[in-house]
Parts: C-alpha cells; sequence; structure tokens
C-alpha cells in the first residue's frame, strides 16, 4: 500500500505541534523505516465499524499493522446508538480512536468536544469536492469521506425513451405518457418531505442555512425564506393543485406504484433500485432536472473516518485514517460491501467504469449539497415539512405559508 509521507509528516506536525514527527512512513513500496523505529507508539488502535463494513477494513486494517507495528481492533457497534454511545464514552477515555459515522452527526461531535480536526494536506485533493465539504466543520476538516449517497430522477425507459432538463418537460412528458401518476416521489402524509423535494428547491437557488466557500454552513443566516424559497413555495402550491405532488403517496407507495408501470418518472435514491431491478422495470438514471432555472442539487449524505479527540495514539490513528482509509484500493472495498459511490475521485471513476448505476449516482453527489451538520438543523426539519406538505394540500398562501415556517425556525435557534 502507498502511503503519502508528506502528508504523514504534515498531520504528525500538526498533531504534536512539532514535538513529534511521523517520520518515514512506511508504503509498499520497500520503503520501511517507520517500521524499524524504536521510539514509534505502538500502542493499539480502536475502531468502531458498523457490522457490514467491518470486512472491508480487515485487509487495510492487516497492512497497516504490518508496515506499522500498530495493531487495529476492529470494533463492530450497533449505528443505531453508536453516536450517543461515542460522546458519552469518548470523554471517559472508553471511547474508540476511529470512528466510521455520517457526516451530519459531525456537528454534535464538535459541540461535544469527541473529535478532533485532521490536516489532508494533498489526500484532499483526490476526494469530491461535495465529500470534503461535508467532512468541513467551522472552517476545520474533521475526517476522511469514503462514500456518498444521493437521490436522482429514476426513468421508466419504456414509457420515456430520453432524459430531459427541466422539471417542466417531465411533467409533460409524464401527462404524455398516459400512466395514472406524471410523476412520483415519496412524501410523508405527516410530515411532508424536504430531503427528497430538496433538489427542485435548490432549482430555484434557495437554500436553508448560506454557505461559506469552504462549504461550511452558517447557523447565524438561515435563509430559508428569502424571495428565491418564496418562489419554490409558489411552484409547490401548483404542483399539488395539478396532481404533480401527492401528500398522500409515501416512500413504500411511490415505490409500489413505479415498479408497477403506473409512472415514468420516480425521484428516489440507490436504496431503491434493486427492487425496481428486481420487477424487470427498462429504467435510466437520469440527472435532476431544474424546476426554477438554476441547478438542482440535492442532499448528499458522506460517510467517513472520524478521530477521537482522546485518541491514546493520535499519530498512528491519524496516519490509519488519512493514508490507509483514503487510497483507492480502501475506497473500493468499502463500495464493494456498501454499494454507495465512492467519495475518492478514482475509486469513484474506477466504480463506475463497470456500473452505470454508480456512475449516474455518483455524478449528481459530486456536486450536490452537503447535509447541513450544525445542531441548528435539528430545529428545521419539522416547520420545513409542515409548510411543505400544507401547499402541496393547497392550504394557503405560499409567501405566508412558507414566511411564517422560517420566522418559527429561527425563534427555535434563537
Amino acid at each position: 500500500m502507498k502511503v503519502n509521507k508528506k502528508s504523514a509528516l504534515a498531520i504528525s506536525a500538526f498533531i504534536a505541534g512539532g514535538a513529534l514527527v511521523l517520520s518515514g512512513c512506511a508504503s509498499g513500496g520497500g520503503d520501511d523505516s517507520g517500521s524499524n523505529d524504536e521510539n514509534a507508539d505502538t500502542t493499539p488502535i480502536t475502531v468502531w465499524v458498523d457490522i457490514e463494513r467491518k470486512p472491508a477494513l480487515e485487509d487495510v486494517a492487516a497492512s497497516f499493522t504490518e508496515e506499522t507495528g500498530v495493531e487495529v481492533k476492529l470494533v463492530t457497534k450497533d449505528f443505531a446508538t453508536v453516536d450517543q454511545d461515542f460522546i458519552s464514552q469518548v470523554p471517559t477515555g472508553k471511547g474508540p480512536d476511529v470512528i466510521v459515522s455520517p457526516h451530519d452527526k459531525l456537528g454534535a461531535y464538535v459541540s461535544a468536544g469527541v473529535v478532533a480536526p485532521l490536516e489532508l494536506g494533498d489526500v484532499a485533493d483526490g476526494f469530491a469536492e461535495a465529500a470534503v465539504q461535508a467532512m468541513t466543520y467551522d472552517g476545520k476538516v474533521y475526517g476522511v469521506p469514503y462514500s456518498i449517497e444521493n437521490v436522482a430522477l429514476v426513468r421508466n425507459a419504456d414509457l420515456v425513451s430520453e432524459p430531459v432538463e427541466t422539471f417542466d418537460e417531465v411533467i409533460a412528458n409524464g401527462k404524455a405518457a398516459g400512466t395514472e401518476y406524471p410523476f412520483l416521489v415519496g412524501l410523508s402524509p405527516e410530515q411532508g418531505d424536504p430531503y427528497h423535494l430538496y433538489p427542485l428547491q435548490t432549482s430555484f437557488g434557495s437554500q436553508v442555512f448560506a454557505q461559506s466557500a469552504d462549504g461550511s454552513y452558517d447557523p447565524s443566516q438561515l435563509v430559508l425564506g428569502d424571495a428565491a424559497g418564496v418562489e419554490f413555495a409558489t411552484a409547490l402550491k401548483q404542483w399539488g393543485a395539478e396532481g404533480i405532488l401527492n401528500a398522500n403517496i409515501d416512500g413504500d407507495k411511490a415505490r409500489e406504484f413505479f415498479v408497477a408501470g403506473k409512472s415514468p418518472y420516480y425521484l428516489t435514491g440507490p436504496w431503491n433500485i434493486p427492487a425496481i431491478s428486481e420487477a424487470g422495470i427498462n429504467y435510466a438514471i437520469d440527472p435532476l432536472p431544474s424546476a426554477g432555472g438554476e441547478e438542482a442539487r440535492p442532499f448528499v449524505g458522506v460517510n467517513g473516518f472520524f478521530l477521537s479527540s482522546k485518541s491514546e495514539n493520535s499519530l498512528a490513528a491519524t496516519d490509519f485514517i488519512v493514508n490507509y482509509l483514503s487510497t483507492e484500493d480502501a475506497q473500493l472495498s468499502l463500495f464493494e460491501v456498501g454499494g454507495r459511490p465512492p467519495a475518492l475521485i478514482s475509486a469513484y471513476e474506477s466504480a463506475a467504469a463497470s456500473d452505470p448505476d454508480v456512475e449516474a449516482f455518483g455524478k449528481i453527489g459530486q456536486t450536490g449539497a452537503p447535509m447541513p451538520a450544525i445542531p441548528e438543523m435539528g430545529a428545521v426539519w419539522s416547520d420545513w415539512g409542515n409548510a411543505e406538505l400544507q401547499l402541496i394540500k393547497g392550504e394557503g398562501e405560499p409567501a405566508q405559508v412558507w414566511e411564517t415556517a422560517a420566522t418559527n425556525i429561527q425563534s427555535k435557534i434563537g
């Protein structure tokens, strides 16, 4: 395994404040000077990982141990509760050195003081920009990404033969197809679904929080209720009145109806592709159409590796995260067990070469908008979704409904 020694040196100096230097980090090229460093800390490092991804990390962990002399303990955890376990155990010294986690937990980790920033150096250049942005919080990078997940527009190619660029064309084709539904997207009858509708919203230029140049979200700038948001709200009411969006069609029904051939279009993520494929649907995955004239950018969820702020061997843990888990081999191993497009561009290109679904979803995700990881995001979903649902049902004036939701959210944030 090739190790970026320049990056390793920079990381070591960053963490140790110049007191220690991770010199001679070993590589598969035969330079094993790091392995012979009698002063190197060989304290084992522990990685919390879910049971699905553990097999993908075994080979890279073994290589790391062979080349550095540091044992990597892979501990499987229940990922339904792992974030809370991490937050509660790290301060007591019982937590891991490294955790595998979705990026939207990062804000809570930083607030609790349980993760440490990383210096990626040149390694960052190999990743999709959206993936690095997702690992960034308040101007600092905290993790190495390995996968990207997002929605796309799935088309029944037997009903509509070619992709289109605008949502108006999608609606027109959907109506011309003569199916029961011109377009499908799963919505919660109680809370709407801002996540799935977000690409349509961004195509109007509407966001939730303002973003800085490095992709970080500014919790002091809630922009949901601006003029672009109101324009999107107006479209929601129109689409509801026309039957394009249906508040009574939830995620299960949307999948069922598309598989039954009741619509040529389905806005969904890769998690529903197996069911579509198994049903024998001749499908294609299209770029997200623009409804408002600007680029339709979906939320992207990014999974990555984070360093504990209380790691007992932070130099080795950082080396493992930055130099071993960022390689093409490691990222492809994780792709093979998870099925999501790799965050590393070279790994994504390798995976996409033999899988058109990965290519399609990954291309969209690379320019998507990372899900805000700031704690303030927790105050957004309910009012936001309820406003969407109200408009789709035809209730209220768009500007008033939308601006009221933004005002309520701002009050909760404080």
